[in-house]
């Protein structure tokens, strides 16, 4: 097995790879301790009986990346991964490229009816008809040098893939389903999918308190964890955790000793430095101009879920799913279901293909326009 160290030897092999219709890629990371996941390998793999290499960015920690992303920028070559999204991440935030074309396994395998999520060794085994050696799962990839074991684990997260996509590919061919895969592959080339505005943050956190002041504290210490978080390249958690953001928000203190007595923040969110910024965004929360708290959507939060309908379209969404072979979540989640009992329509389910399978009857079955009847173990849509 090759290991490549070197720009002049990576551009080489790129530059095969841009002789060939498709090549498999595959990375491993490191992100328990960062912010930004460390980038600790790389693998590729040409089609057929093609050379396998590792690519190692920590022993040839003066290689460039560019001829890699140049052939990210190769049209004419697919570039395969699976469940490409952390991958992704990764070349997007260190070279600021995505590959072009892509394609993701677990994306296409969900549309081809293997199931929600469907893991690589699950494919690795059904379609390839082999098994994975599991021992090298848990390794720290940031250590040298790496066991023969090491470099055999990594290998097969690509050389598998290749009968794995060569497959895939058949069968969206065959089905017609190319489209629905592209629609989810631009969502993981969108950069909006891996950039996090700090003054965006206080969004992904959970309350159910829609109190002005309250959102505005925590829009506050969320803006000030995630710049934190961001320019000391430590996980969120390691400033304070969501449960103790929420804790400060509601007893806002404005004082170290005020702030000593939280239950909840961990050592780490104690540090001098860190409590000064704690501090800062309490007082800029409850100091914030009412034009710039955040407001909730009063309209969202005014639905009212109608329990039995959701449950009629859990049973239309299960009855398309298992007709068409695709899992039932990768077209809508339980919670956009009683959104669309609740009566929203602003939902993915409601966009693209989606829409056009299960979204459109969805809506008329809200409506009254259409029914569910059982006719033995099959459930079909009744039009009234």
């Amino acid at each position: 097995m090759r290991t490549i160290t070197t720009t002049e030897d990576l551009a080489a092999y790129c530059a095969m790879a841009k002789s060939q219709p498709f090549v498999t890629i595959d990375t491993e990371f490191l992100r328990e301790r960062t912010y930004w996941s460390k980038l600790c390998l790389i693998q590729m793999a040409l089609p057929g009986a093609g050379e396998a290499v590792l690519i190692d960015p920590i022993e040839g920690a003066e290689m460039s990346m560019e001829p890699l992303y140049d052939l990210f920028r190769h049209e004419p070559t697919v570039k395969v991964f699976h469940a490409a999204r952390q991958d992704l991440e990764i070349f997007f935030v260190e070279g600021n490229a995505f590959p072009n074309p892509l394609f993701d396994t677990q994306v296409a395998a969900m549309v081809c009816g293997f199931g929600e999520q469907v893991g690589y060794e699950t494919l690795v085994k059904r379609i390839a008809k082999a098994n994975l050696d599991k021992t090298s799962r848990f390794t720290d990839w940031s250590r040298r040098p790496l066991s023969d074991a090491q470099k055999d684990y990594a290998l097969a997260d690509v050389t598998h893939l290749r009968v794995i996509y060569e497959f895939l590919a058949a069968q969206l061919k065959k089905n017609g389903r190319a489209d629905w895969v592209a629609e989810e592959l631009a969502i993981l080339t969108d950069p909006a999918t891996y950039t996090v505005e700090p003054d965006e943050a206080w969004a992904r956190i959970k309350t159910r308190t829609t109190s002005g002041r309250f959102l505005a504290v925590v829009k506050a210490l969320a803006r000030y964890r995630e710049t934190y978080a961001q320019s000391h390249n430590v996980p969120r958690s390691r400033v304070m955790k969501d449960d103790a953001l929420l804790e400060l928000a509601s007893t806002r203190p404005t004082t170290a000793e005020e702030l000593g007595r939280s239950r909840l923040l961990q050592r780490e969110g104690r540090k001098p430095e860190i409590v000064d910024g704690i501090l800062a965004a309490v007082k800029e929360g409850l100091e914030m101009r009412p034009e710039d708290i955040p407001k909730v959507d009063a309209a969202r939060e005014q639905l009212q879920v109608n329990p039995a309908l959701a449950d009629l379209l859990r049973v239309l969404l299960k009855a398309k799913s298992e007709n068409l072979g695709v899992a039932p979540r990768l077209i809508a989640s339980s919670a956009e279901l009683d959104q669309i009992a609740a009566g929203d329509r602003d939902l993915p389910s409601m966009l693209g293909w989606r829409h056009e399978i299960f979204g459109e009857d969805a809506v008329r079955l809200c409506k009254g326009e259409i029914a569910l009847s059982a006719k033995g173990s099959e459930v079909r849509v009744v039009r009234l």
